[in-house]
């Protein structure tokens, strides 16, 4: 493994939050319900994300979320993993949460990226992690592509809450940072009353930069609305 990779990481990973937290950005989550192929429910909104001064995130709903999901209901944890594991970013704070093993290089899009297997080092209650691979840049240093599943699964005799697998893209803003831009997945998810096929959407976009003029008063997220359950 090249020497102190995995400190210059976590590095590079907590200078990027600092960066991402001095942009405003759209984002769009979208979760569809899939029996026999076709669509049976969907959950979509879209949220102007800013943050203040000190970092703290502030949400706005563009326009009143569409909730016509089936059998599924969203969670608490399903709307803290938006924030904070389907972007998934190894940080200096994180990094003791976590074990991390060099798996080699592997070229993402053109790009040769150092390979990392991350997992928890244990499950804290109340707590959301992360278990799959980063890509990093060997050149640039910058987090290409992220891919795993938040953690840990709630399993229960009559109800789960279970979240699915996710690949999540990032690419250069202002030619310079390189922030997520889009996360998807395609899951099947054993619930006790019968396996059921998720797919999730979450795109990032209209990344800008703001100014201390143009922060704002952060606002709790709205209540019931901040992974998938049943």
């Amino acid at each position: 493994m090249p020497e102190n990779l995995i400190k210059s990481v976590a590095e590079a990973g907590t200078r990027l939050v600092a960066e991402r937290d001095q942009y405003t950005y759209t984002q769009r989550f979208r979760v569809v319900e899939m029996r026999r192929g076709r669509p049976v429910g969907r959950y979509e909104e879209f949220r102007d994300i800013t943050f203040t001064g000190t970092g703290k995130r502030d949400e706005q709903y563009k326009k009143h979320p569409i909730d016509q999901l089936d059998r599924l209901r969203l969670t608490h944890e399903d709307f803290r993993d938006l924030r904070d594991v389907n972007p998934f970013v190894l940080t200096e704070d994180s990094l003791w949460f976590y074990r991390v093993t060099y798996k080699g290089i592997e070229p993402i899009d053109g790009i040769d990226c150092y390979t990392l297997y991350v997992r928890p080092r244990q499950i804290l209650e109340d707590q959301r992690f992360f278990d799959g691979l980063i890509w990093v840049g060997k050149e640039n240093g910058q987090v290409v592509r992220v891919s795993g599943r938040p953690v840990p699964q709630i399993y229960g005799i009559e109800s789960s809450n279970l979240f699915p697998a996710f690949t999540t893209h990032y690419a250069p803003v202002d030619n310079e940072h390189w922030f997520p831009v889009r996360t998807e997945g395609d899951d099947i998810l054993p619930f006790p009353s019968g396996p059921q096929r998720v797919r999730l959407l979450i795109e990032y976009s209209n990344y800008k930069r703001f100014t201390a003029e143009s922060t704002v008063t952060y606002e709790e997220p709205i209540e019931g609305r901040p992974t998938l359950g049943q």
